[in-house]
């Protein structure tokens, strides 16, 4: 018969993002088959007694842990590609994946430098014999003219800034968002070129001036219009943005895909975490196995050069 004891430590091994692999192989090569059929009966979490009195799987439960043990495996094989191909093959995934995922195509557009972006476009040609603005058109919703100019840009990176421009074009987004229905800003041409083709270094100026002029952050003023806020984000303050997303991947009640998003982040961003002073405390209570250790290992290399 099982002990308490193994029965905690089985559903241990499942409670957090990612797999105890360790205490798993220790309890289950130990175990006879008596052993098992306590540990099923015992593991509420995972199997159920059906009206015949056989304990099986729960569904649902098991199609979570699949998603569980395959973390440490999309860790490593993110890791492992040519940033190029990775950020392609992340823009193709959410472009097919739908309106929820379309973060992930700002994320990717507003957070790389120009020649990053520039290769990612041209792997997307390599591998899906299209360009990404090519498979942007068969967006239905007004989120593609912002996504289809977020993606073609090629942003000057130099250091000059006119402030007396971006404090102006703080007044226009300000106008916009203000006098206006926000629900029309996916196509104010001026918002878009603004946040398409301006340089990061004046973006942040003008979120600056914005801030100054009207006692609230051009954020904050975008709060609940999602796409355009995590772009100003991932424009302005990706900290921000980052830190967003990874504390929404580890709530309790978070959803697979905020939990995907904790992989992503941290394989493609750890140098910036690093140099942001990101506190791996954050997240190492609740990561498990091979995917915690892969995770924190690859932030306290990310000052690696």
């Amino acid at each position: 018969m099982a002990l308490p004891v193994h029965i905690e430590a089985l559903d241990k091994a499942f409670s957090g993002i990612g797999v105890d692999e360790k205490s798993l192989i220790s309890i289950l090569t130990n175990s006879n088959e008596e052993h098992k059929r306590s540990l099923r009966k015992g593991s509420s979490k995972l199997f159920i007694e059906d009206e015949n009195g056989f304990e099986r799987w729960d569904q649902s439960s098991i199609k979570i842990l699949k998603h569980q043990f395959n973390r440490f495996r999309d860790a490593v094989v993110l890791s492992l590609l040519h940033p190029w191909e990775r950020d392609a093959r992340l823009i193709e995934k959410a472009i097919r994946k739908g309106p929820k995922h379309y973060n992930v195509i700002v994320e990717v557009a507003c957070t790389r430098s120009s020649d990053q972006l520039l290769g990612a476009r041209k792997a997307y040609h390599s591998l899906f014999h299209h360009s990404i603005e090519e498979h942007l058109t068969h967006i239905k919703g007004r989120e593609r003219k912002l996504l289809v100019a977020l993606v073609s840009a090629y942003r000057y990176e130099g250091t000059g800034v006119n402030e007396d421009v971006a404090k102006s074009e703080a007044q226009i987004l300000y106008e916009a968002i203000n006098n206006g229905d926000k629900n029309k800003l996916l196509d104010h041409e001026d918002a878009i070129m603004i946040l398409a083709t301006r340089s990061k270094q004046h973006l942040q100026a003008l979120y600056r001036h914005y801030s100054q002029s009207y006692g609230k952050t051009l954020a904050q003023d975008l709060e609940g219009e999602g796409i355009l806020k995590d772009t100003v984000e991932c424009l302005c303050t990706p900290q921000t943005y980052f830190t967003r997303v990874l504390e929404a991947a580890v709530k309790e009640d978070a959803d697979e895909e905020s939990k995907r998003a904790l992989t992503r982040v941290i394989v493609t961003q750890k140098e910036q975490l690093v140099q942001e002073g990101f506190v791996p405390n954050k997240i190492q209570d609740i990561l498990l196995g091979l995917y915690k250790d892969f995770l924190l290992a690859s932030i306290a290399s990310g000052d690696i050069k």
